[in-house]
């Protein structure tokens, strides 16, 4: 991959867009240093117990009496759990994105519990774009994300890498 821009060298916007859904849909739509801002979703009991059973059945995330006697003193939701609901948040607010998938997940940070009742919204920072040479149907984008609940207090934050299509490809 070539033609690397960071948010330091690029000199580019970062002007914070909350207008969600978002219109980008290729590597071109993106700016390094563009700030969106967009989610609402409101975690419950019931969501928080069924993911838990099926996938993290630890007594914190499924059993709202057990977990009063664990180190968080009541329900939280599981880690990935979390992850996915920032996933949720992300395609809702790009529903025309047009992505390859991702090569992974970096500086996962579980920063606070998510709790029934928290309502969670995402912010993101393009951080980094790269072209590819030998694949110009595509490009590399990068973002940092963080999630917030209703009171502003930060839960969640990773960084993350997406397959991109290019405009020119489609």
């Amino acid at each position: 991959m070539n033609d690397t821009t960071n948010a330091a060298a690029s000199g580019e916007s970062s002007q914070v867009r909350r207008d969600a859904p978002f219109d980008a849909s290729t590597i071109e739509d993106f700016a390094i240093g563009q700030i969106y801002e967009y989610g609402a979703y409101e975690v419950s009991e019931a969501d928080i117990i069924e993911f838990a059973t099926k996938f993290d059945p630890q007594p914190m995330h499924v059993d709202p009496v057990a977990a009063k006697d664990t180190f968080y003193g009541g329900l939280i939701a599981a880690g990935l759990h979390t992850g996915s609901i920032f996933m949720r948040n992300l395609i809702d607010a790009f529903p025309d994105i047009k992505s390859f998938g991702s090569p992974g997940w970096d500086e996962i940070r579980w920063l606070a519990p998510v709790r029934p009742g928290y309502v969670l919204s995402t912010r993101t920072e393009i951080v980094e774009k790269r072209l590819s040479d030998s694949r110009p149907e595509m490009g590399i984008l990068s973002g940092r994300h963080t999630m917030s609940n209703q009171e502003g207090e930060k839960v969640f934050g990773v960084t993350n890498w997406w397959f991109m299509a290019r405009r020119d490809a489609d």
